[in-house]
Parts: structure tokens; sequence; C-alpha cells
């Protein structure tokens, strides 16, 4: 048998389950035979070389298209925005820049990339994580050029484990459940576009493994999503038993259908993330009691103009409509700037667009832009019948908070803010004063805090919201929440984090929003513990002196 020279690896844990198959190690390059066949001297002059280039970009933009009408969700979404990347006017000046400094094509596209590839991972946040898209797009454009199929992960012929430094959104978008029984990636964080959508798809993934890429080719892995482990060559028979008793506890999970409770009945609302109308509709399907963050900039990524109030309310009436009667909708107000640039809204050049002009801030200069938002989400409530909560995100101060709530219920609807910057957790009590309920946002939330780049695979001990400091600012936004009487949950990807969900529950969160495929996991989860299991859990965690600690303190006690 083909063995590893490590036989444990530990990397951060973002979908859990246990699988058990031969490695397979995806290097993405292109074929160096072509790269030496390729002559740059067959273009009469730049301009020549340009139009090359331009057809190799569209070609790879058609590319995402295609596989994005083939898939749903948050796929559709990341493979729309890569085409969209594909296409961009800024990388192709750049390409153009050097081929009239007398570079060649393939030279050109190359020295392209590694100008925004600096710029973006100077950006850090969630356009560090463009980083991986643009280096795919890259190799596939360089592909096209020289004659070679795109790079890319291709069909296993039998159940296998994918080991790759990281994965392109086209490659991760297209894997079939079927084949591929568990991912695992040297690069990448929790929110890196892998991750995303391994979670829709419900494959076991593991990311940020150090030493991912000495496993040789054919190594049998044990993959356990929970643990966040990768075991070499283990034994085979208890690999097996691991497995079996998995598949056993997913069916059970599977049987669950809400409402959200804890064992000794204690009510936990249990609601989706969602994105456009399809995945409403979808989730509408889920034991959920409703929406609990609905992003509205994922409408506009591609849009030049900002839409007017009749076709936003449109657009929001296709989200809202699936969930009347008792179930409810909490819309979050365009969360645009920084790794979401949507063009009608956001402010170029900025130094640090992570700590710029992103979410409510984008008001502050531009009031019109939030008042015709919430025209809108006003219709479309009033239209469909259906309850709107309404959050706006990078809420810093209380002042912030009152404006916001004011505009809302001047339209009859519920205000709330994100909890994402430290100050708004540390005056959560001020903030309820004001606004009728909190939604914390983990991901933000704990890159903040820690004062780590999500994406930075180096750091992803600290861009962990298993973090006792991450923890200590949600206990205390809970504390507030409770003291208030009002309601606070958690829509970052903690909730969809079955063992996390049983410590916010046991720290006062009262509701957990998270991808429709981590519904029933977490309910099932959280049936099996009592209120006082999901209290001592949250203790626990607080004591720990880091994620891992904190992680096995939990599952020790939680069974």
């Amino acid at each position: 048998m083909v063995t590893s020279s490590v036989p444990l690896l530990r990397g951060t844990p973002v979908v859990p389950g246990v699988a058990f198959a031969p490695a397979l190690v995806v290097r993405a390059e292109v074929s160096p035979e072509a790269l030496a066949r390729f002559d740059s001297a067959a273009y009469a002059d730049p301009d020549a070389a340009l139009v090359a280039y331009d057809e190799a970009a569209q070609a790879v933009s058609d590319g995402f298209l295609r596989k994005a009408a083939a898939v749903t969700g948050d796929a559709t979404k990341v493979l729309t925005a890569s085409a969209g990347l594909a296409r961009d006017k800024g990388l192709r000046g750049a390409v153009r820049k050097h081929l009239r400094a007398g570079e060649g094509l393939l030279e050109s596209v190359q020295a392209g990339v590694d100008q925004f590839v600096t710029v973006f991972t100077g950006m850090g946040g969630l356009m560090a994580e463009r980083v991986t898209d643009l280096r795919d797009i890259g190799l596939r454009i360089t592909a096209h050029l020289v004659g070679e199929p795109e790079p890319g992960v291709g069909v296993p012929e039998a159940p296998s484990v994918l080991v790759a430094e990281d994965l392109a959104p086209a490659d991760t978008a297209g894997l079939d459940p079927a084949l591929v029984a568990a991912l695992v990636t040297e690069r990448g964080g929790p929110t890196s576009h892998t991750a995303i959508i391994a979670r829709q798809l419900g494959i076991p993934c593991v990311v940020g493994v150090t030493g991912a890429m000495t496993v040789l080719p054919g190594t049998a892995l044990l993959v356990d999503g929970t643990a966040g482990t990768v075991e070499t060559a283990p034994d085979e028979q208890v690999a097996r038993e691991r497995v079996a008793a998995d598949a056993a506890a997913r069916a059970a999970l599977a049987s669950w259908s809400g409402p959200g409770r804890t064992a000794d009945g204690r009510p936990v609302k249990v609601l989706a993330n969602v994105a456009d109308g399809a995945s409403s509709r979808s989730a509408a399907d889920a034991p959920v009691q409703g929406v609990g963050l609905f992003r509205t900039e994922l409408c506009f990524l591609n849009r030049q103009d900002e839409p007017s109030v009749d076709e936003q309310a449109s657009i929001y009436a296709e989200v809202l409509a699936p969930f009347g009667g008792d179930r409810y909708v909490v819309v979050r107000t365009l969360d645009a700037g920084s790794d979401k640039p949507v063009a009608f809204a956001t402010h170029e050049g900025e130094e640090n667009p992570a700590l710029g002009v992103r979410g409510l801030r984008l008001s502050f200069d531009n009031p019109g832009l939030l008042d015709r938002q919430l025209d809108a989400v006003q219709r479309a409530a009033a239209s469909t019948g259906t309850e709107a909560w309404v959050m706006a995100p990078m809420v810093a101060t209380v002042a912030e908070a009152a404006e916001f709530a004011d505009k809302v219920r001047s339209r009859g609807l519920r205000p709330g803010v994100m909890v994402e910057v430290p100050s708004a957790a540390l005056l959560a009590h001020r903030m309820l004063e004001v606004v009728d309920f909190l939604s914390i946002g983990t991901n933000d939330l704990t890159q903040y805090t820690m004062a780590a780049d999500r994406m930075a695979t180096d750091l992803a001990h600290l861009t962990d919201a298993w973090q006792p400091a991450v923890l200590q600012l949600i206990a205390i936004t809970a504390e507030a929440g409770r003291r208030a009487g009002k309601p606070v949950g958690v829509c970052g990807e903690a909730a969809a984090d079955p063992l996390l969900a049983c410590v916010l529950v046991g720290m006062g969160i009262t509701s957990l929003s998270m991808a429709a495929a981590a519904v029933r996991p977490v309910g099932a989860q959280l049936a099996r513990a009592s209120s006082h299991d999901c209290e001592e859990a949250a203790e626990a965690a607080l004591a720990a002196s880091d994620p891992l600690a904190a992680r096995d303190a939990v599952r020790a006690l939680l069974g």
C-alpha cells in the first residue's frame, strides 16, 4: 500500500462527516511541453496578441457561465462571479500594458495576473480569497492560448478523497458527491469558496491542512470533517467502522423535521441563509422557521446601474413569498464593498477596503441608496404578506443603529443590526435600546476581533469562530439580548456547526441561520442536548485555551 510519511494531519474542520478513500492529488498546471511549443512571435503586433487574449478570456468566461447554469445556490453565484473576473477590464488593461512593453503574450498574462494577485492579497478579507480564482483564470486563459484543455479536477474513476493546494470555484462546483468522498486542501479557510460549496454539497471537508500536498497519490485517507483530522494509511477495518458509524448518525439526522428546540423543549429558531428567489424556494421546503439572512447584494454583483425601486421590490418579493404565514425573512441591506464590489454602490481605490466604506457606511454620503432599498423591501413585504425584518451590516456605533432603526420603523418594518464589529458586541446592551434584534455575523466578527485575514492559511488558527475571544464577544451580545428580552441570532458560518450551535444556545442565542444543507444536522444535534447540556458546553468552550481544546471539551460533553 502507498503510504505517507506523516500519519496524522490537522486542519480547520468545515463540513462534518467521516470518509475513507484513496487520495486523488490534484496539481493545477498547463502542460510544460505545450508552453514550450508556444510562439509569441506568431502575432504581428501587440494588438493582434491582445485579440487572442480577448478570445481566450471570453472562452473561459463562457465556460464558467455554462457551469453556473448547471448548478444552483452558492455554486451559481461563485461561478458567475468568476465569469465576470475572467472578463475584468483591469486585468485586460494590465495584460495590454505588458504587451505594449514588448513582453510575450504568455508572460504578459502571467504578469497581469501577478499584479492583481498582489492587489487582492493586500486588500485582505474575502478579496484575498479571489487570489485562488484569479490564478485559476490565468491558467485557463493560458491553456486556451497554447491549445490545451483547461486544467482542473477530472472525474474520479472511483470514490476518492480530493487533495489539493486549493480548489478553484469551477472545480469545486462541479464535484460529484458520489465520487468525491471528502475534500482536503492545504490552503483556504472556513469561508473560502471551497468551504462554501462543500457545505452546499454536503461533502466532508477540512481546509488549511499543513502538509496536505506531501500526501502521495493513492494513499488511503481517513478524513474527519468534525475533528479536522486527516489520517494517512489507517487500519482499514477501524476506518470502515468509523465511516459506517458516521453514516448511521447522518441517517438519523436526516429524519429531523423541526421545529428547533433542545431536548427539554427550549425553543431555538432554525433559519436559512438565502441569496435569491431560487434559493429561497428551495429553503422553504426545509424544516426552517424562516430566513435569518437574505444577502441582497448577491442579487446585484453583475449590475452596473442601480435597479429601480420597482425592480428591487420584484426581486425581494421572490424571496419573501415562499415564507408567508407564521414565518419571516430577515433582509440584510446591501453589504457591498470590500470583497463584494457592487458597481453602482462601492467606492474604488480604497487602501484597506475591509476597514473602509462598506455595508451601512455606503449610505453616509449616498442616503438615497438605502432609502430606495428600504422602500423596495416595504413594497415586497406588502405585496407578499410576509413579515420582513431588516438589518444593517457593519454597524459600529449606537448613533448609526438609531438612525437606521428610525428609517426602518417609518416604513412599518422591524429594525435590527448585525454584530460584526467588536464595538457593536461591547455595546450590545445599548444597541438593543434602539433596535429590535441583533444578528451576529461570526465570519467578520472573527476577522476583526483577531486582526487576522480570513484567507491567511498561516493564521487559520486565529480565524476560527471557536476562538475564546470571539466566543466571549458572542456571550456578551447574547446576555444583552437576554436582559433586554430581545432576540439575538447568529447568521455566520458558525451557526452551521452542530457542536458550536449547542455552545451558542448555551450562551443565550435565540436563533441560528445557516445554509439549508446544515439545517437537519444542527436541528438534530440541538434536539439531543438539554438546555443544561448547552450551558455546560458554553462554559467549557469559554474556559478553553484555544479552538482545538474548546472543540475537544464540547465533544466530550455532548458525545
